[in-house]
């Protein structure tokens, strides 16, 4: 006698425990194989996903002992998994239109959203549309797997009780629907959907009125979709038909299969039943409860996640399992035995735990592992720390399209439309290893370099023309530039004249791409592969079936483009370990390993939060009938049930995520309170914390000394600026770096010019000030409108951008205003100004002859022969405490060399004031800080720095005397110094260390 003797209706179950696909085929083997060898070969197996199938195909394979076999047809039937096909019976869908591609329905769907946009009141470009489109498409996916007609319902949702936004969406939403139904008439298609809904529909009348003659099972599917429901109730009638169920929760009691709702993992399975007027006690075991352990872990899970309502009778339940556990048999100690938590401070250390658990199971000869989290960037993470290995998992989602090569040169190439001078991406772009430009590779190499080193590094230039000016020195890093722009402006051609049609913006740019990709081997590597097939195919479609898209400016296109970019994710085959695997938590359903490592269990993250509706409220979308938004957290519950209840389980979870608290997921928090309850507690893994935390942290903490580096006397300088001394006082170690080891300092890419461009120009236009109109001499009227037109030009020819210029004229304006002023006050005093002059002065030390030079700002000489000293600054001025204290020597030492005939032209003078000017242009506009007054106070001064830096000079002629790291670090603040990474400060520093290091 087989299963299909009895009567119809057939339902079955294999118990969430047990491996699902693996029982399956055993049972059937072991039932249709004494029957022939074609009776195998003539039955169809129906399940949810294709990766089931294939899953199925192997464990066939494995209950048949790895011998020949007839397999049966393995096919699936299609739920609401995203990019799986219905199942085509045959020639009933030759009856339906095709399905409209979802890149079509995407882009039509934008244009229509588009269209209306002014029933939402506000504009949508085409990024939003695209945005509103997927709102759109998923609105329409509900109502037609639900098989909710609901055009021409929705304005009677819509009454005065309502907030104006759900009006307004009510109305967008009748006129998208009506919009779409009629451009789906005109292309004679239909949506994938509607399409699938039809096609099971049909299926269901076929099998009931012919009812195939084989033997036909669906299994795996919980029948979510009424369409679904109803076939497998027509399956499960039929001659030879069955259906069979994942995980039912026979041992729950009625009072709490009453509560069972829609976030409740049985609320799926419940609601088929009830459709197909089946009941629970109906349902039959596929194969006999032998597994004591198993049945147990999945009595514990079930009771953890029964509902709400149900649980104040914990205790009460808890005593009737131990009532009906054998004699001897604690039924909480037997359930927790392969069930373990792992609790991770972050997320990063989630990954690596996870990781490290993979990698464990590869210890154990023949033992499977699985990864199941519906976090993407978590199963993102761990694959990345698996490499370290060299281990690869097969992952079933596969990968992020925006991960590839090919899909970051094209965003750069696409954001370079919009910012042509953009120095990163140019960069970024220029050394791409798919960007060849016609060069061979040792050409290339060095002309990538020194485009970089001589045009790219430093501010942004503000044109290509001084961009090719910076290269005049440099012909292949030029010729490298000039095929760089060449290329790159294809990709911006269709935006010459204004926006441009999204189709010819996808054309252009791979045009672009394929200029820039054009050398030796032609730009084959561009489009191979997966990322480049990928790729390709994402923009074909766009340029084939996105003409509905609105118009877009260049960054209007780069923001579609990285849209439509992200959305993508590629799978691909690759050589993986065929022992470890990361699967979703769907396709966990069916496809079991031997360990499963369950991970991402936050609140959030697993269960994610009811999805928001963005057109309709929870009362309009119980009015027409769509199933709540907790819905799929009752699915998510379904499927956390289903793996926790397999024989080896690591739960994995994160106390922070994105550096804020994060909230265990309300399933695990169940599991750990039932377990208290009863006296026990959920096994924790500190073994694996421990590795996580240890893998990559030093054996012993020994953190660097203070660096103290004690050069050969006879290269110690003897040459120095004023400004130079300063760093002397302060951190020597920069001097060592920078006069000694000539390390400089390389400028970022799109250096940011703000403040070294005003004090650059500051300087600038002060000292133009002065050639224009020297002293003696009238002043002119218009002092003001000069000053400012000069500093303005300057801060141009520095580099400032455009957008930051418009708020410098603002304050240039003020600036000069203050400018004008001083300069009227100040040469009423002076007999002659002297601009950017320089001197030196010579004197004996124990290095030997030192030679102490500087350039001073300005020089205002009296008639009485004192020289007041002034420096522009356009931050803050050093206080007359650190230029006594010898920490900011600059006007002191070169009050020094004016008093001691240091400059040329300039007869020796007693020191006046010594002064800084601040400009800045704000309130006040500027500031005359004076730090040392003229006469007995600026002479001491300036005799006082002397002196200190001649015996601060004498003690670097001694060998032992180093060049310490941040000797005032009370300083450290206002001058980072461009050093203290190459001196490890934030290491000794943060130790604690005191010493110096020989």
């Amino acid at each position: 006698m087989t299963v299909f003797d009895a009567p119809g209706p057939r339902w079955f179950s294999i118990p969430a425990h047990r491996p699902f696909v693996e029982d399956l085929a055993a049972g059937l083997h072991a039932r249709l194989s004494p029957l022939g060898p074609e009776a195998l070969s003539q039955a169809t197996v129906l399940t949810p996903t294709r990766r089931g199938a294939r899953a199925l195909a192997d464990a066939f394979v494995a209950a048949a002992g790895a011998k020949a076999m007839l397999l049966p047809q393995i096919r699936a039937l299609g739920d609401l998994d995203e990019g799986e096909p219905p199942f085509e019976p045959g020639d009933l869908a030759l009856d339906l239109p095709p399905a409209v591609s979802s890149w079509r329905r995407r882009f039509e769907l934008a244009r229509i959203a588009a269209d209306h946009s002014h029933l939402l009141e506000r504009d949508l470009d085409a990024s939003a549309a695209l945005e509103m489109a997927d709102a759109l498409a998923g609105f329409l996916d509900s109502a037609q797997i639900e098989e909710v007609a609901a055009r021409g319902r929705l304005e009677s949702l819509v009454d005065g009780d309502l907030a104006k936004h759900w009006q307004v969406s009510a109305r967008f939403l009748t006129a998208a629907l009506d919009a779409w139904a009629d451009r789906l008439r005109e292309l004679d298609l239909i949506d994938v959907s509607e399409r699938r809904v039809r096609l099971l529909r049909a299926l269901g009348e076929l099998w009931t009125t012919q009812p195939p003659k084989g033997v036909m099972i669906a299994a795996g599917s919980t029948g979510t979709a009424p369409a679904t429901a109803d076939l497998l109730a027509v399956i499960a009638g039929l001659p030879q038909g069955a259906v069979v169920l994942p995980g039912l929760d026979e041992g729950l009691a009625e009072s709490a299969w009453a509560d069972v709702g829609e976030q409740h993992p049985q609320g799926a399975m419940k609601r088929l039943l009830h459709r197909a007027g089946s009941s629970r006690d109906a349902v039959r075991p596929w194969f006999p409860e032998a597994d004591s352990q198993g049945r147990w872990r999945r009595r514990l899970v079930n009771e953890a996640l029964r509902p709400a309502e149900a649980t104040a009778d914990w205790l009460a339940q808890i005593a009737r399992l131990r009532a009906e556990a054998p004699a001897g048999v604690d039924p909480f100690a037997e359930g927790l035995k392969g069930l373990s938590v792992a609790a991770a401070r972050t997320e990063e250390e989630a990954a690596l735990v996870c990781a490290l658990l993979l990698r464990e199971s590869l210890e154990t000869p023949g033992l499977t592992c699985a990864l199941v989290t519906p976090d993407r960037e978590l199963a993102r993470r761990v694959g990345a720390r698996l490499a370290r290995w060299g281990v690869a998992a097969d992952d079933s989602a596969g990968s992020d399209l925006a991960g590839y090569p090919v899909a970051v040169l094209a965003d750069h190439v696409a954001a370079l439309s919009a910012d042509p001078l953009d120095p990163v991406r140019l960069l970024a772009v220029a050394k791409h290893p798919l960007v060849r430009l016609g060069f061979d590779d040792a050409k290339l190499s060095d002309a990538r370099r020194r485009l970089e080193g001589r045009g790219l590094r430093g501010p942004r230039p503000p044109s290509r023309e001084r961009l090719f000016e910076k290269l005049k020195d440099e012909p292949e890093a030029a010729d490298l530039a000039r095929r760089l722009f060449t290329a790159l402006d294809l990709a911006a051609e269709p935006f010459a004249t204004g926006p441009a049609s999204p189709p010819d913006a996808a054309v252009a740019l791979a045009r672009s791409m394929e200029a820039l990709a054009d050398g030796p081997d032609g730009f084959g590597a561009l489009w191979n592969g997966a990322g480049g097939e990928g790729l390709g195919g994402l923009l074909a479609a766009l340029s084939g079936e996105g003409e509905g898209l609105p118009e877009v400016d260049a960054s209007g296109f780069h923001d579609l483009l990285g849209r439509l970019i992200g959305g993508e994710t590629v799978r691909t085959g690759g050589a993986t370990h065929p022992r470890l695997r990361i699967l979703g938590a769907i396709e966990a359903r069916l496809v079991r390993a031997d360990r499963l490592i369950l991970a991402g269990l936050e609140e959030g993250v697993w269960p994610k939060a009811p999805p928001t509706d963005p057109f309709l409220s929870r009362p309009m979308r119980k009015a027409l009938d769509l199933p709540p938004p907790e819905r799929r957290v009752g699915l998510s519950a379904h499927d956390f049930a289903q793996a926790a209840s397999a024989p080896e389980v690591v739960l994995v979870h994160s106390e922070r995520r994105g550096g804020a608290p994060a909230v265990e997921s309300r399933w695990l928090w169940r599991l750990r309170t039932l377990a208290r309850g009863a006296g026990a507690a959920l096994p924790e893994r500190h073994d694996v914390l421990e590795w996580a935390r240890a893998i990559d942290a030093p054996k012993s903490y020994d953190p660097v000394k203070r660096p103290a580096p004690k050069p050969p006397v006879a290269h110690r300088p003897t040459t120095m600026p004023v400004t130079r001394v300063e760093a002397l006082t302060r951190d020597p170690y920069a001097v060592w770096a920078r006069a000694i080891l000539n390390l400089k300092r390389i400028d970022r890419p799109d250096e940011p010019v703000d403040v070294r461009a005003r004090g650059t120009a500051i300087h600038r236009a002060f000292e133009k000030l002065v050639e224009q109109h020297p002293h003696p001499g009238p002043l002119p009227a218009d002092l003001a409108a000069i000053f400012r037109d000069l500093y303005l030009t300057a801060l141009r020819e520095e580099g400032m951008p455009d957008a930051a210029l418009v708020r410098e004229a603002a304050l240039a304006r003020e600036a000069a205003a203050w400018v004008a002023d001083l300069e009227e006050r100040r040469r009423e005093h002076a007999a002659r100004i002297v601009v950017e002059q320089s001197g030196k002065l010579v004197f004996p030390t124990a290095l030997g002859d030192f030679t102490l030079t500087a350039k001073a700002d300005r020089i205002e000489v009296t008639p009485d022969a004192v020289g007041h000293i002034l420096d522009y600054k356009t931050g803050a001025a050093p206080t007359a405490k650190m230029v006594e204290a010898g920490f900011s020597p600059q006007l002191t030492l070169t009050a020094a060399i004016l008093m001691r005939g240091g400059f040329e032209g300039i007869d020796r003078v007693m020191p006046g004031d010594l002064t800084y000017l601040r400009v800045t242009g704000r309130k006040p506009a500027g500031q005359e800080v004076t730090v040392a007054a003229a006469g007995a106070e600026s002479l001491d001064a300036a005799e006082h720095a002397f002196e200190g830096l001649r015996r601060l000079i004498d003690r670097y002629a001694d060998p032992d005397q180093p060049y310490l790291s941040r000797v005032a670090p009370q300083f450290v603040k206002d001058h980072a110094g461009d050093y203290a990474h190459l001196a490890r400060v934030f290491e000794w520093s943060t130790a604690g260390e005191d010493g110096g290091d020989e």
